[in-house]
C-alpha cells in the first residue's frame, strides 16, 4: 500500500527532469535511509470537541466526568508515551458548543490579542494541524477570522493578524467571493523528526514530512446562510481535493493526511455531499483520513455494512481512517506502520490499525483530568458561570426534553411560544401583506440523551436564569420564518416522523420505536393552533393521518407562516421545500436571545402561556412491547405530561434504561 500514489511518482519524475540533479535536504535524508527500514507513527485525532474544555455541565452546574477535553489531554499524554513518534490533529467543530464558547463569542468577546479558551487548551497539548468544521462559522466570518488568527479578505472579516492557535488550520473548499482565494491555507506540510529502525536493525532519526489538507461540509452555505451568503463560496470535497492535491504532492510529503469534518456515505457522490469521506478515501493522493461531524466513532459498528470498509480495524477503501467521537469523550488513534521500499515510505496495511479510545471505559471509570488544562480557562469559566446565573424570570412549571419523542413538548412549547410571539409582532411591520396569514411555529429537541444520561434539557419550576434559556435553546441559531402551504406543513411533519421505525402490529416480540439513524434535532414539533396524528404502522411519508388548524382540516393550498431557525429554513435536515428561497423573515436576533427576552417580559410563566402538545400517536395494538432508550427514574415526567402508559423494562446501571410504551389507547 504505497504511501504516495503513482500519480505522485509521475509528478516527481517530471520535477526531477526539469530540475536536473538538484535535491532538497529532505530528499537527501530520505535517500540516505535504506530500503527495509521500518517506523511506527501514531496519528492522533480529536474532533467535535465543541469547546467542552472542562468536565463540567453548565446547565446542571456540576462536574460531568463523561466528557471534557481536559480528560482527552490525559489520553493524549498516554498515547505519546506509548508512541514516541506521533502527530496530533483536530478535525473541527472546535470553537462552538458550550456556554463558555458563547460567552467568549457573544457576551465578553475575546480581544484581538487574547487567545480563545479552547485554543489555549489545544496549544497546551501541541497540535500539528487542524481544519474548520461547520460550527466554526456559527459566529460569523469576522469572529472566525479573529480567533483563528487568519486575516480574511471577506465582507466582515479582519485583515488584522490576531492571536490564534499555534498550529496551522487548513481548509481547501471555502473561498472568498472578493478574490476567489481560499479563506484558509488549503494545505500545508508539517515535519517532525522520528526515530526509525534501519534495515540493519539500528535506530536512526529522520524527518517525516506529513502533508495535510482540510475539508468542511459544503452545506454550510445553507446552514449558515445568514453569515456566509455573498461573502464566500464553497466547492465539493472531491473537487477541492482534485484541485489542490497535485500542488501538495509537489511539496514531496512522505504521507498525506486528509482532515475532513465529515463522515462516511457510500451513496453516489454529489458536490454538496455532507459526508464525503468514503469518496475521498478512494483518491490516490490521500493516504490517511481523519473524520468527524457525525458524532460517532470509526472504527465502530455503525459502519459495519458500508462497502469496502473494515469497521473493526479502521480502513475505508484500503486507507486507514479514524473518527474520534465528540464532546471530548474520545481520542482517535491510528497506529501507522511504515516500511521503506523503493526509496519511499509505504504503509503496511497488515500491521496498521485504528481505534477510538474513550475517556471512560465504564460509568465512573474515567481517566483523570490533566491538571494543566483547567487553569488556562479558569477566569473565563468563572465569568461564564456568573453570567448564566443572572435571573430573568420565574416559571410555575418545569420544562424538560425527557420523553420528547413520546409526546412531552414542555421544553419545545416554551421555545415555540417565544418565537411565535416575536414573528406575530415583527412580520406585519415588515410584510403588511402577510398580516392575515396564520403563524405556526416549529421547534425540535436538541438534547434527547444522545450524549448520555445527562444529555437532556431539564429546567425545573422556579427561578429562570440565562442558563435556563441556554438549556432550552442549545445552539446559537437565529430566528427565521418561511411562507409555505398546507401541503408543505404536512411534508414537514412527515419528514420529522421518520424518527420512528415502522411498526408491524402482529409481529411478536419487542420492536424498537425509535429510528436511531434519524437525529433528534431534526424532529420538529409544530404548534400554533394545529393538531396532528402520527400513525407509525404506515410507511414513511404517509404517517400524518390527521392534520387540522383550529379544528378544521388543513387544505393543501392553505397558506401558513412557519417560524423556525436559520438552519432549518436554509435547508438543514433536508426538509422538503426548505431551501432558503421562501424565507419571509430573517431576524438579526438569536433564537436564544429572543427566548430569554420573552421569559423576562413574562415575569412568571404560567400554564396559560404555553400550548399543550399538538400531536399524538394513532392507536397501535402491538403484539409485543414497543421499546426505546430512556432516562432511568423519570417516569413521573411521563405521567405528569399525561403521555401514553410508559414503563421501565430494565435499567442499565449508568443512568439509562429501556422503556416500553403502550399505544393501544387503553388507560
Amino acid at each position: 500500500m504505497p504511501a504516495r500514489s503513482s500519480r505522485l511518482l509521475l509528478a516527481l519524475s517530471v520535477v526531477a527532469a526539469l530540475s536536473g540533479c538538484a535535491t532538497t535536504g529532505a530528499e537527501s535524508a530520505s535517500t540516505a535511509l535504506a530500503d527495509g527500514a521500518t517506523a511506527q507513527v501514531a496519528i492522533l485525532e480529536t474532533t467535535d470537541v465543541h469547546s467542552n474544555i472542562l468536565s463540567y455541565d453548565y446547565y446542571k452546574q456540576k462536574e460531568d466526568t463523561s466528557l471534557g477535553y481536559e480528560r482527552v489531554a490525559t489520553l493524549i499524554r498516554q498515547a505519546r508515551a506509548e508512541f514516541p513518534n506521533s502527530f496530533l490533529f483536530d478535525s473541527g467543530d472546535t470553537i462552538q458548543g458550550t456556554v463558555l464558547a458563547d460567552f467568549q463569542a457573544k457576551v465578553q468577546r475575546v480581544k484581538c490579542d487574547e487567545e480563545l479558551g479552547i485554543y489555549k487548551a489545544f496549544d497546551a497539548m501541541g497540535y500539528d494541524g487542524g481544519t474548520a468544521g461547520n460550527h466554526e462559522f456559527n459566529y460569523g466570518l469576522g469572529y472566525l477570522s479573529q480567533v483563528s488568527g487568519t486575516p480574511m479578505n471577506v465582507d466582515g472579516g479582519t485583515t488584522e493578524k490576531c492571536k490564534g492557535p499555534n498550529y496551522p488550520l487548513v481548509l481547501s473548499n471555502v473561498f472568498s467571493t472578493r478574490d476567489d482565494q481560499p479563506i484558509f491555507k488549503p494545505y500545508t506540510v508539517v515535519t517532525r523528526q522520528i526515530t526509525v529502525t534501519g534495515a540493519d536493525g539500528k535506530p536512526q532519526t529522520v524527518p517525516l514530512r506529513v502533508g495535510i489538507i482540510g475539508f468542511t461540509p459544503p452545506p454550510i452555505m445553507a446552514w449558515d446562510k445568514q453569515n456566509l451568503e455573498g461573502k464566500v463560496k464553497v466547492i465539493g470535497v472531491m473537487e477541492a481535493a482534485q484541485r489542490y492535491l497535485p500542488e501538495l504532492e509537489a511539496q514531496h510529503p512522505d504521507i498525506v493526511v486528509g482532515i475532513l469534518h465529515g463522515g462516511l456515505n457510500a451513496a453516489p457522490y454529489t458536490p454538496d455531499m455532507e459526508n464525503g469521506g468514503w469518496h475521498l478515501a478512494g483518491l490516490d493522493g490521500i493516504d490517511v483520513l481523519l473524520l468527524g461531524h457525525s458524532h460517532t466513532e470509526f472504527p465502530g459498528p455503525r459502519y459495519k455494512d458500508l462497502p469496502d470498509t473494515d469497521a473493526t480495524r479502521g480502513f475505508v477503501r484500503g486507507k486507514p481512517a479514524v473518527m474520534g467521537g465528540f464532546f471530548g469523550k474520545d481520542l482517535g488513534v491510528i497506529d501507522l506502520q511504515l516500511v521503506r521500499k523503493d526509496g519511499r515510505w509505504v504503509i503496511d496495511p497488515a500491521t496498521t490499525h485504528s481505534e477510538v479510545r474513550p475517556i471512560c471505559k465504564a460509568k465512573g471509570d474515567c481517566v483523570p483530568a490533566d491538571p494543566a488544562i483547567a487553569p488556562l480557562v479558569a477566569q473565563a469559566h468563572a465569568a461564564a458561570q456568573a453570567y448564566v446565573n443572572t435571573a430573568i424570570g420565574k416559571s410555575e412549571m418545569a420544562f424538560t426534553s425527557y420523553f420528547a419523542d413520546e409526546g412531552n413538548s414542555s421544553a419545545l412549547a416554551v421555545v415555540n411560544a417565544a418565537q411565535r410571539d416575536y414573528v406575530q409582532r415583527e412580520l406585519p411591520r415588515l410584510h403588511p401583506e402577510l398580516a392575515g396569514v396564520p403563524v405556526l411555529t416549529a421547534a425540535s429537541p436538541f438534547r434527547t440523551g444522545f450524549g448520555g444520561p445527562d444529555d437532556y434539557t431539564d429546567v425545573p419550576a422556579g427561578t429562570l436564569t440565562l442558563r435556563s434559556a441556554a438549556d432550552l435553546y442549545f445552539y446559537p441559531n437565529t430566528l427565521s420564518a418561511v411562507k409555505i402551504d398546507g401541503a408543505g406543513v404536512k411534508a414537514w411533519l412527515e419528514q420529522s416522523a421518520q424518527r420512528y421505525n415502522r411498526i408491524e402490529p402482529a409481529k411478536p416480540g419487542p420492536q424498537a420505536l425509535i429510528n436511531t439513524h434519524y437525529v433528534g434535532y431534526n424532529v420538529d414539533q409544530i404548534q400554533g393552533g394545529i393538531a396532528y396524528v402520527i400513525d407509525i404502522t404506515r410507511p414513511a411519508g404517509q404517517r400524518i393521518t390527521s392534520l387540522t388548524y383550529q379544528g378544521k382540516p388543513v387544505q393543501p393550498a392553505q397558506p401558513f407562516i412557519v417560524v423556525t431557525n436559520n438552519y432549518r429554513a436554509s435547508g438543514g435536515g433536508d426538509f422538503p421545500g426548505l431551501d432558503g428561497r421562501n424565507v419571509v423573515l430573517a431576524a438579526p436576533d438569536g433564537s436564544r436571545e429572543i427566548l430569554a427576552a420573552w421569559l423576562k417580559d413574562k415575569g412568571t410563566v404560567t400554564a396559560k402561556d404555553i400550548e399543550r402538545t399538538s400531536w399524538r400517536f394513532a392507536p397501535v395494538k402491538a403484539a409485543g412491547p414497543l421499546t426505546f432508550a430512556c432516562p432511568a427514574g423519570k417516569l413521573d415526567v411521563a405521567k405528569a405530561e399525561k403521555l401514553p402508559p410508559i414503563r421501565e423494562v430494565s435499567q442499565d446501571g449508568d443512568g439509562t434504561a429501556l422503556c416500553a410504551i403502550d399505544l393501544s389507547g387503553r388507560k
